[in-house]
């Protein structure tokens, strides 16, 4: 039990729970969104009794279940009365953001079938108050993007000293193939003196040695590099800080098979240095 994390995300409907349930699974918790509350015991009675790497869980628990205001304070004591320790973390936004998302996602609210809007929204604020009176968390969306409110959840759902690191894929590739798909950052080399000009290198690419010293050691090169390391430098953090979870960055030259390829590897070998969890691949140096 003490192994557990539990996260219990609740709160006003349309103030971001689905954003906040997936910033969580980003971060590598196993998300249930509306399980209903009177089944969180068997749950988590089922996962202490098998063998599982799993232990960060987030659940939605909110009135789309009709039972859960009614239920969920005897559930939470038994189970803080069991050992179980867990965090609840309750959204809300102020009435006019609500009715501006409502507008535009064109939903219905859940207590306003027979009802206005602004009456459904004051109703279950009132309703929820018992449970926002003991969350440990209150977080207002208002004036939060969804960028923001990823970061601010994920940065709750946080282990102490866990480092969170955006997933970056450098890649090479050549232009005469097309642009990769998905592509976030292209950086187009094509101005580098050319390998594919010079006899003895045609035939080989920029994962050996005579390539990459004729394409690297040119002065060009290495004042190109340094700027461009500078600006990922500067990019890719705040990249992560916003809330992206994958960036694609892409070297393209004619054919992707050496100048692409011998920047894409310098590319690689600085941004491992700073992040986690970064990839290599070539594209097109097989064709």
């Amino acid at each position: 039990m003490e192994r557990l994390k539990i996260v219990i995300i609740t709160g006003l409907s349309g103030s971001g729970k689905s954003t906040a349930l997936a910033a969580l699974e980003d971060a590598g918790f196993f998300c249930v969104d509306n399980l209903p509350v009177a089944l969180l015991p068997k749950f988590l009675e089922l996962q202490n009794q098998t063998v599982s790497e799993v232990t960060r869980f987030a659940f939605v628990m909110d009135l789309r279940e009709k039972g859960f205001v009614s239920r969920f304070e005897n559930v939470f004591k038994d189970l803080e009365d069991q050992g179980y320790a867990f965090e609840i973390i309750f959204l809300e936004s102020d009435e006019d953001t609500l009715i501006r998302r409502y507008s535009e996602t064109r939903r219905q609210h859940p207590l306003s079938k027979d009802k206005g809007l602004l009456e459904g929204i004051r109703l279950e604020k009132q309703v929820l108050e018992p449970l926002r009176s003991i969350a440990h968390r209150v977080v207002d969306s208002s004036n939060l993007n969804v960028h923001q409110l990823k970061a601010m959840i994920q940065e709750m759902g946080a282990q102490k000293n866990e480092r969170k690191s955006i997933q970056i894929s450098v890649l090479s590739f050549g232009f005469k193939y097309g642009i990769p798909r998905g592509a976030d950052l292209v950086m187009d080399v094509r101005f580098l003196p050319n390998p594919y000009f010079v006899p003895e290198l045609k035939n080989l690419t920029g994962l050996q040695a005579p390539v990459q010293e004729f394409v690297l050691e040119k002065p060009v090169t290495q004042e190109f590099l340094k700027k461009f390391i500078d600006l990922l430098d500067f990019l890719a953090p705040r990249y992560q800080k916003e809330g992206k979870a994958y960036l694609t960055v892409a070297v393209g030259c004619t054919g992707g098979k050496h100048r692409s390829v011998s920047v894409a590897g310098i590319v690689y070998e600085h941004l491992k240095g700073l992040f986690s969890n970064v990839s290599l691949s070539h594209r097109d140096i097989e064709r």
